[in-house]
C-alpha cells in the first residue's frame, strides 16, 4: 500500500513539474472524445482535494462525427475542480475562457460537435455544478441547422457585481442573427449558490430589427440543458422578424404580440397557452414537437375568435392596393421539414367583402405533402367546403383545389342599410383547378381548371335588369330608386382557367324582363376584371340603346361602367324616329331582331352540374 501511494505522489509531482506534458495531453483527448494540441504553458496540479489545469493556447478540434475541423481555439484555459468529499458532490469550482473563439456547428440530423457522445447516445447528467465562470469578449460562430439559427458576433460572460458574496451570472452577446444585427442578454442565478435539488432559474431578453423577445424559467436539473421550462413573450412591427431572434419560419403580419410556455424534456417540446395578437385577429392553442425518430413530429391544436386575413401577408406592411386573394406564403422546405397534424377551428374568418363563420379544418403533412381535408364553414347562410392538396416536394410547390359553395344567400350580399336587397337568391359554386405556388395568389395565377356558378332562381332588382339592356325606362326606373324586383328564372356563370385567366364559357341570366348574356375574361396574376355585360329586353322598348354594360377593375373593387361609344347617335336616332315615323316604325327600330325568346336554362343547368366530379381535361388543360 505504502508503495503504491509513493507510486501516485511520484507521478503527480512528475506532472506539476512538466514531465509526462504528452502522455497528459493524450490523456485528456482521450476523455474528451477529440483533437486537443496545447502550443503554450501547460500547468496542472493533482495532489490537492481541488485540482486545477492551466493550459494556454489551448486548440479543440471536432469529435469524429463531425467534418474536420476546431470547435475552439482558446488563449488561456483555467479548470479548477472541487473532488468529492465527506458529501459535497463533485463540482467545477471556477471556469475561465480568455480569448476564446467557438466555432459551434449543428447538422439537418442532429449531429453537433459541442455533444460529448456520439449520436444515438444521449449525453447523461448534462454539466456539472460550476460555482463560477468567465467568457469576456469571446468570438462566437454558430451554425445551427436544425434550428435554422446562423450567429456570428461576440459574447461575455461574468458574474455581476453585487452585494454580498453572492453574484448573479450575466451573458451578453451581439452580432448578427440569421442575417440581422441582433443582441441578447440572459441573467442567471448566482452560480457559487446552485445545487442538484434546486432549479436554475434565469431571464433573458433578445432584441433584432423590430422584433423583442424576453422571458423567464428554469433548468429543473441544473445544468442538464435536455429538461427546460420557460414562459415567453415576443412583440414587434412583423411576425415574421421572429425568424431572426429564432429560426422559426412565420408568415407576414402586421404588429403582433406573442405569449406562451415552452416545456422542453429530451426530444419532445411542448408549447402551451399560446395567445398571439395581430390586428384585430387572434390566436390561442398548443403545439407538441416529437424529435425521437429524428424526423421532427408535430400537433398543434389552434383556436381563433376571429382572423383576419387582412392582418397575414406581406400586403399588411406594403402600400401597393390590397390583392383578394392572399399572398401570405408557405416556404416548402419548412414542409419537408417535419410531418405532423394541426387541426384549427375558428369562430370567424373575415375577408374584406366576405365572412366565413364556424370554421373548422384539418391539415395534415406528411413527407412534404401538405392535404388540407376537409375545411368547413359557414358563409352568408350556406356552406363551404374544401380539400386541398399541396405537394412541396420541389421548390415549386404544386396545388390541387376543389372548392364547394352552396346555398349561399345572395341578399345578404347585396343588401345595404333598410332598402330591399338588389339579388336574392341561393347561389351555388364549384371551383376545380390545379395550379403551383407557396401563396393562394400564386397558385390562381397559374391555375388551369373550372369555376362554376350557378342561380337556380331568385330575384333581381327590375332598374338593374332593365339597365344592362341601356333603356330610358330602366334609367327612370333607377333615377327613382324604385326597388320593385323581377323574378330569375336561372343565372349560370362558367369559366375555364387556363394559366391564370378565367375564359368566360357560359355568362346568362334570365329574368322576366330581361336575358342578359355576357363574356370576358378576369386575369388572376394582376386580378384584373373584363367582362362586358348584354341586356336582351323579352318586351318591345320604345327608347332602348345597344350599349353594353362593362365591368372592369380588380376582384377587390370591380367598376361598372356603360360603353357609350355610339350610345349618344343611339339617343338622337330614337328621338328622331319617334317623331317623324309611326310609334310602330320606332319601336320596330329598336328591337334586336332573334333575342325574344327565354334561354334554356334547364339545358345549362344539366350542363354545369356543380356536384359531378371533374372532368381530366377540366384540370389538367
Amino acid at each position: 500500500m505504502a508503495l503504491m501511494i509513493l507510486m501516485v505522489v511520484g507521478i503527480g509531482v512528475a506532472l506539476e513539474t512538466g514531465h509526462f506534458r504528452g502522455l497528459l495531453i493524450r490523456y485528456f483527448a482521450s476523455s474528451a472524445g477529440r483533437p486537443l494540441a496545447v502550443d503554450g504553458a501547460l500547468k496542472v496540479r493533482v495532489l490537492s482535494l481541488h485540482p486545477y489545469v492551466i493550459a494556454e493556447r489551448l486548440t479543440i478540434g471536432n469529435p469524429a462525427w463531425m467534418p474536420a475541423g476546431n470547435t475552439a481555439e482558446i488563449g488561456k484555459l483555467t479548470l479548477a475542480v472541487a473532488l468529492p468529499w465527506f458529501g459535497q458532490s463533485y463540482a467545477v469550482e471556477n471556469l475561465a475562457l480568455d480569448g476564446a473563439t467557438l466555432h459551434l456547428s449543428r447538422d439537418a440530423d442532429g449531429h453537433s460537435n459541442w455533444r460529448h457522445n456520439p449520436p444515438g447516445i444521449r449525453d447523461s447528467g448534462g454539466l456539472p455544478l460550476i460555482r463560477s465562470f468567465s467568457m469576456p469578449d469571446a468570438r462566437i460562430e454558430l451554425d445551427d441547422a436544425r434550428r435554422h439559427l446562423q450567429f456570428q458576433g461576440t459574447v461575455s460572460a461574468r458574474e455581476a457585481d453585487a452585494a454580498g458574496a453572492l453574484r448573479p451570472l450575466r451573458i451578453e452577446g451581439q452580432g448578427q442573427l440569421n442575417g440581422r444585427p441582433a443582441n441578447f442578454e440572459i441573467e442567471g442565478a448566482p452560480l457559487a449558490a446552485a445545487t442538484r435539488a434546486t432549479p436554475y432559474h434565469f431571464t433573458f431578453s433578445e432584441r433584432s430589427s423590430d422584433s423583442r423577445l424576453t422571458g423567464s424559467g428554469f433548468l429543473p436539473k441544473p445544468f442538464d440543458f435536455t429538461e427546460l421550462e420557460t414562459a415567453f413573450e415576443a412583440s414587434g412591427a412583423d411576425l415574421k422578424d421572429l425568424y431572426f431572434l429564432t429560426g422559426v419560419t412565420l408568415v407576414h403580419t402586421g404588429s403582433y404580440h406573442l405569449s406562451g410556455n415552452l416545456s422542453s424534456r429530451g426530444r419532445i417540446s411542448q408549447f402551451s397557452e399560446i395567445v398571439m395578437t395581430s390586428g384585430k385577429s387572434d390566436m390561442h392553442g398548443s403545439v407538441s414537437i416529437d424529435t425521437n425518430k429524428g424526423r421532427p413530429d408535430f400537433r398543434a391544436d389552434l383556436y381563433s375568435q376571429l382572423l383576419r386575413v387582412a392582418d397575414i401577408g406581406a400586403r399588411t406592411t406594403s402600400t401597393d392596393p390590397p390583392l383578394l386573394l392572399s399572398d401570405a406564403t408557405l416556404k416548402p422546405s419548412t414542409i419537408r421539414r417535419s410531418d405532423g397534424v394541426v387541426n384549427f377551428h375558428a369562430h370567424r374568418i373575415e375577408e374584406t367583402h366576405l365572412s366565413l363563420e364556424a370554421v373548422t379544418a384539418k391539415l395534415g403533412i406528411e413527407k412534404g405533402v401538405l392535404v388540407l381535408e376537409p375545411l368547413a364553414g359557414s358563409l352568408l347562410d350556406g356552406k363551404v367546403t374544401a380539400q386541398v392538396r399541396l405537394d412541396a416536394r420541389t421548390d415549386n410547390p404544386v396545388a390541387e383545389v376543389d372548392l364547394k359553395i352552396t346555398d349561399v344567400q345572395l341578399a345578404q350580399l347585396f343588401h345595404k342599410g333598410t332598402a330591399e336587397p338588389a339579388m336574392e337568391g341561393l347561389l351555388r359554386v364549384r371551383v376545380i383547378a390545379k395550379g403551383h405556388g407557396s401563396s393562394v395568389h400564386q397558385v390562381a395565377a397559374s391555375a388551369n381548371g373550372t369555376v362554376t356558378a350557378i342561380l337556380p332562381r331568385g330575384t333581381l332588382r327590375a332598374s338593374l335588369a332593365e339597365l344592362t339592356g341601356i333603356d330610358l325606362r330602366g334609367l327612370g326606373l333607377l333615377l327613382a330608386k324604385s326597388e320593385r324586383q323581377t323574378a330569375v328564372h336561372c343565372g349560370v356563370a362558367s369559366f375555364r382557367a387556363h394559366e391564370g385567366t378565367l375564359e368566360a364559357q357560359s355568362l346568362v341570366l334570365d329574368t322576366d324582363a330581361v336575358l342578359i348574356t355576357g363574356d370576358g375574361s378576369v386575369r388572376l396574376d394582376s386580378e384584373a376584371v373584363d367582362l362586358v355585360l348584354h341586356g336582351h329586353p323579352k318586351g318591345l322598348r320604345l327608347m332602348r340603346l345597344r350599349a353594353p354594360v362593362l365591368v372592369r377593375g380588380t376582384l377587390a373593387h370591380p367598376v361598372p361602367s356603360i360603353q357609350v361609344r355610339n350610345a349618344a347617335a343611339q339617343t338622337a336616332g330614337a328621338v328622331a324616329l319617334g317623331i317623324v315615323l309611326t310609334p310602330l316604325a320606332s319601336i320596330l327600330a329598336f328591337v334586336d331582331p332573334g333575342l325574344t325568346k327565354d334561354a334554356d336554362c334547364a339545358e345549362l343547368l344539366a350542363s354545369k352540374s356543380l356536384n359531378s366530379p371533374p372532368s381530366p381535361a377540366a384540370a389538367t388543360d
